[in-house]
């Protein structure tokens, strides 16, 4: 956590940092894949309910 320009306190992700150890998957991809499946998949999920939330404007 730190604070902002404007005084607010705000939070970033430990792995955004250097505060958590060397990251295994990044160690073990070695630069031949810039994500992990699980994110791929949480990013599917997000882009299907905009999809849908867009869709239900458009009706």
């Amino acid at each position: 956590m730190f604070y902002d320009e404007r005084g607010q306190l705000v939070s970033i992700l430990a792995s955004w940092t250097d505060v958590d150890g060397p990251d295994v998957f990044t160690q073990a991809a070695a630069g031949r894949s810039a994500f992990r499946v699980d994110d791929l998949r949480r990013l599917r999920v997000l882009i299907d309910d905009l999809r849908l939330e867009v869709l239900d404007r458009v009706k």
